[in-house]
Formats: C-alpha cells, structure tokens, sequence
C-alpha cells in the first residue's frame, strides 16, 4: 500500500492558498478558449459577436474565423492541488480594451501569455505590460492547427525575453495542457519568490549574494 506524505495532506480547517492569475495575449490568441478549456466551474465570459466597426479597428489576418471577441474579462477557477486554488482573469485582447488591464492587474500573482505564432508580434504589449508592472509571467505558445512550429528558443529570441522567462508549448484547447501550463507558472512563481527570499536573507545577514 503506498504511504502518504504528511506533508503534503492539508491540515483540519486548512483554507488552500487562493491566487489570482491573468490569461493574456493577442486579438485571437486562444484566451477564453485556455479559461474555457481548465475552469472546474462554469466560465464567465463577455464574448460579443465582432462588427463590421469591430474588424476594421481590429484586423483578422490570421484569424477570419474568429467571429467573437472578449469585450471585458474571462473567469474560471480552477484547484491545482490541494494548496493553491487559481481563479483566472482572461484580459480583453483588442486595443481599445486594454484600458481594463490596469483594474485586472490589481492583486494578481502572475500571467501567462499566450502567444500565437501566426501573429507573435501581437503578444509584445502584453509582455511589456508585465515587464513594467514587476509581474511575473511565462509565454504560452499556443499551437493552432496549421500555424507554424517555433521552439522555445526561436520566440524566446523574437519575442527579447530574458532566460529567467520559461517559454512552453500549449493547446489551449486541452485541459490537461492548460493545466499544465498553470502549473509551470505557479512553478515559476515560486522559484522566483524563493530566490528573491534567499537573497534579501544574504544581504541583510552580509552573505554576499
């Protein structure tokens, strides 16, 4: 029979730590389908059908099917083990919208940002959003069916992220992908803040670092 951790069995009256990530990209990148696709519950989306207005200020190269677009956020929750529990913001891809990026940043731990290779220059403002803002992040390539292949390296490179940035490949059509895309964030979360912690415990003890 295998034994189980104590560690990792919560205590009686343990409340799982609740965190706040945002799904962002591009016009098209996959967003509400990723929210969609790993919410445990029954998403929140402001999806509207596109305009005539709406495809002029907002091109469909790339992506003519796409027929909706999200005009405020996208929720969904979703129980990543038994300590973290993630509720997830979508963020509005078209530019008009992007003012709405400020209020959903307030509180949040981290994003992933989808990245499309058919229009990757799309995901730039969302990385340098985060950039700005001290927001940790990791870029989700998302592969649609007939886009092309990049690695990791190449969007790396295109894109100027910093090798402390993971880059990983997704389906966001798949809860299984989704999900683990959310945990290699949360990953990355907290490599960082245990990084971050040993090196202020260095400073202020006089270690160098």
């Amino acid at each position: 029979m295998a034994s189980t951790n104590a560690c990792d069995a919560p205590a009686p009256g343990f409340a799982p730590a609740t965190l706040k990530i945002l799904v962002a990209g591009g016009f098209g990148a996959g967003k509400t389908t990723f929210v969609s696709a790993v919410s445990e519950i029954e998403p929140l989306s402001t999806e509207e059908l596109l305009s005539d207005l709406s495809e002029t200020a907002d091109p469909l190269d790339g992506v003519e099917a796409k027929s909706t677009t999200t005009v405020a956020l996208d929720f969904g929750r979703i129980t990543l083990d038994q300590r973290h529990v993630l509720y997830l913001f979508g963020t509005p891809g078209q530019h008009r919208f992007w003012f709405l990026w400020e209020e959903l940043c307030a509180g949040a731990l981290g994003a992933v940002v989808l990245a499309d290779t058919r229009r990757l220059a799309d995901c730039f403002p969302a990385v340098d959003f985060f950039e700005r803002r001290g927001i940790g992040f990791i870029v989700a390539v998302n592969e649609f069916d007939g886009g092309h292949r990049y690695g990791p390296d190449e969007v790396r490179e295109a894109v100027g992220l910093g090798p402390e940035v993971p880059v990983v490949r997704c389906d966001a059509r798949l809860t299984s992908s989704g999900t683990g895309t959310l945990a290699a964030l949360v990953r990355h979360l907290l490599c960082t803040a245990t990084g971050a912690t040993v090196r202020s415990s260095s400073s202020e003890s006089g270690e160098p670092s």
